[in-house]
């Protein structure tokens, strides 16, 4: 296969857009995951709050455009491509798309900086379902190359960090949160490569958040869990955001700088669990507490991806800074590793 790129998806999760969306989608979200109905009904009083409307979507509409223009600017003419894998634009149509407008080989950058099934298998498996449509509706697909985890990428922890030093000013003393998307336990116990011994997610996760407090110069962190959505009997990484909050009091904590390291842009799960529900919750137990904006809002995020491009396109030094591993690259669909981040096998299956 040639190693010219000819245009650029972007990968992403997906949300509502309007008031009828909101239960169909979850219901994408959710489906074979054995989530109780309740816990979908909370969820989608969530969204209706704010009208049916998930900011995601416009979110990564902006980012398709600043990265069209960036691109340009580098001097590069990839066409941007934007697809989900849970709701309108679909990463089939997406990719039908591409097809018919003849590209042949296209890099892929997924919303997501780090590994484990959800945040990064999960894309490989959406590449090659998209292709499968593809070549079932036009006869072929493009050559589809995913782009690397970027959880310790220079421009990523600075975006973060100036995030954390712009709210934390006007806060005595604060102690320094960060959150990311809880998952199973045991979906962590087998992110990674086997031989890894699993727990890439956490890892990264941790390293991620060790980067951005040395950044603003944090003498210590916490890096603390929201969002979970499985069964009550299935364990998930904890602590939740909420909980974490009444022990800091219990310990004399008096104020809290919160970032959401674990999610590139504020979609509803950050605006939601942080900006209502833990807000919320600070201010009943009287603790000071501000919310960092997430790294995807900040001009060198945009920066980053096109330094992702430019490592795939012209061999471009791989910009690190942490020790956990990081992977992430595959075509088609093929796993970075065999074996890599497998599904962990839910009750009843």
């Amino acid at each position: 296969m040639s190693a010219a790129y000819d245009a650029v998806l972007l990968l992403s999760f997906g949300g509502p857009e309007a008031p009828d969306e909101v239960r169909p989608f979850l219901e994408n979200v959710t489906r074979g995951r054995n989530v109780p109905p309740e816990r979908l009904d909370a969820v989608e009083e969530h969204y209706q709050h704010f009208g049916g409307v998930s900011p995601i979507n416009e979110l990564n509409r902006r980012l398709v455009a600043d990265l069209s223009r960036a691109l340009r600017e580098s001097g590069r003419e990839l066409p941007v491509y934007f697809g989900n894998r849970n709701w309108h634009p679909y990463a089939e149509d997406a990719v039908t798309e591409m097809a018919r407008d003849g590209v042949r080989r296209a890099l892929v950058f997924a919303t997501s900086a780090y590994g484990g099934y959800s945040a990064c298998r999960q894309y490989h498996e959406d590449i090659a379902r998209a292709r499968e449509a593809a070549i079932a509706r036009t006869g072929s697909a493009p050559d589809l190359v995913k782009l690397r985890h970027f959880y310790d990428h220079p421009l990523f922890i600075a975006a973060v960090a100036d995030g954390v030093r712009a709210v934390r000013e006007g806060l005595e003393d604060p102690r320094l949160v960060f959150t990311a998307h809880s998952i199973p336990v045991s979906a962590d116990r087998t992110a990674g490569p086997p031989e890894e011994g699993g727990h890439r997610y956490s890892r990264q996760m941790a390293e991620a958040a060790r980067l951005v407090a040395e950044a603003v110069g944090a003498p210590e962190h916490d890096l603390v869990w929201q969002s979970r959505s499985g069964p009550p009997q299935i364990p998930w990484l904890e602590p939740d955001i909420v909980d974490h909050l009444d022990d800091l009091q219990d310990r004399g904590v008096g104020a809290a700088v919160v970032s959401p390291v674990g999610f590139v842009s504020d979609h509803l799960e950050v605006v939601w669990d942080l900006d209502n529900e833990a807000a919320e919750h600070a201010g009943k137990l009287g603790m000071g507490f501000a919310r960092a904006a997430s790294a995807g809002s900040d001009p060198r995020f945009v920066e980053m991806v096109v330094e992702l491009v430019r490592e795939q396109v012209d061999g471009a030094p791989v910009r690190e800074l942490g020790t956990a591993p990081r992977a992430g690259v595959g075509c088609n669909g093929a796993l970075c590793h065999p074996g890599c981040c497998e599904p962990a096998k839910r009750p009843g299956s």
